[in-house]
């Protein structure tokens, strides 16, 4: 019996993988490729992957982001605009200056020292910025670009 549970559970999550695989993360609108880009985590692991560690408003010590340039995910969109509204699970939203992905190696986090980011704790992607590189960084008009649990773009 112990046996063939096991041999379930095994099937189980070999036949869900593909589907998490397939999940959609982010939703781009607006100016992008047909209006509406769909992402995946399959899309966001095809890019070039970054990381690096950085203190934030919201945690201690400086832990380390792995993901993809914001930049890099918007170009993958088709994205053709001067700003991006973020959009939260909580619907919280906020407006991004296009250039600021640009000027900064902005990531779309998908892991915090090496565990992968989920909805309860700040995932599944969070826009991090590398806030102890730039001085300018650690003030509170940039803290309030690091939205987490996002789930959406609207770029225009």
């Amino acid at each position: 019996m112990r046996h063939t549970v096991l041999r379930l559970i095994m099937i189980l999550a070999i036949w869900a993988a593909p589907a998490r695989a397939q999940e959609v993360l982010l939703t781009l609108t607006g100016a992008v490729t047909d209006g509406r880009v769909d992402i995946t985590r399959a899309d966001l692991a095809a890019l070039p992957q970054h990381g690096y560690a950085t203190s934030t408003s919201v945690s201690d010590g400086r832990p380390r982001f792995d993901g993809v340039l914001m930049r890099d995910l918007l170009a993958l969109a088709g994205a053709k605009g001067e700003s991006v509204r973020a959009r939260a699970l909580n619907d919280y939203v906020f407006d991004i200056p296009i250039s600021d992905f640009h000027r900064y190696d902005v990531l779309a986090a998908l892991t915090m020292n090496g565990a992968p980011l989920t909805a309860r704790d700040k995932g599944p992607v969070w826009i991090v910025y590398p806030r102890d590189d730039h001085p300018e960084l650690a003030d509170i008009r940039y803290d309030m670009r690091w939205v987490w649990q996002l789930v959406a773009l609207h770029v225009e």
